[in-house]
């Protein structure tokens, strides 16, 4: 494929997320080349409820409960939105909790922290801004099963 300055590009490949070469502000942001993925991503750039939730776990994971009160969205809209972001992999279970009295509480985080969307002929460029936080816990977590 070919951009409109020529330049050949992969966006069409089906990898979902590919770390490219380019630095902002020291962050890393990569090319989403999935097209379910860029789906995905307008999607949730597109409803209100689908954006509270994925401001409310940037910074900090939370449980379904905490997210409900921090969006004020309502319980069964709130179950399944969050289960469509975590079948989408822009939602991931940070950790589970257990409480006093012995139940499990999944807690969630956004694994992108932020979206740059350009439209060429025929063709939508996401860029996006990797969670550095929730990446690296999963890379601790997934690492940390050798042991």
């Amino acid at each position: 494929m070919h951009d409109s300055h020529g330049q050949s590009n992969n966006y069409g490949t089906k990898q979902a997320f590919e770390a490219g070469p380019e630095i902002r502000s020291s962050n890393t942001y990569m090319i989403v080349k999935n097209e379910r993925s860029k789906r995905a991503i307008l999607a949730a750039l597109g409803d209100t409820e689908l954006q509270k939730i994925l401001d409310a776990t940037m910074f900090n994971s939370k449980s379904v409960g905490q997210i409900i009160r921090d969006t004020e969205i309502p319980h069964t809209a709130a179950y399944r939105k969050i289960g469509w972001l975590l079948e989408e992999k822009l939602l991931v279970v940070d950790k589970i909790d257990i409480t006093e009295d012995g139940k499990k509480s999944s807690l969630f985080r956004t694994v992108l922290k932020s979206f740059n969307i350009k439209y060429e002929y025929n063709n939508v460029i996401i860029e996006a801004e990797q969670n550095f936080d929730t990446l690296k816990k999963i890379t601790e977590r997934f690492f940390s099963l050798d042991s």
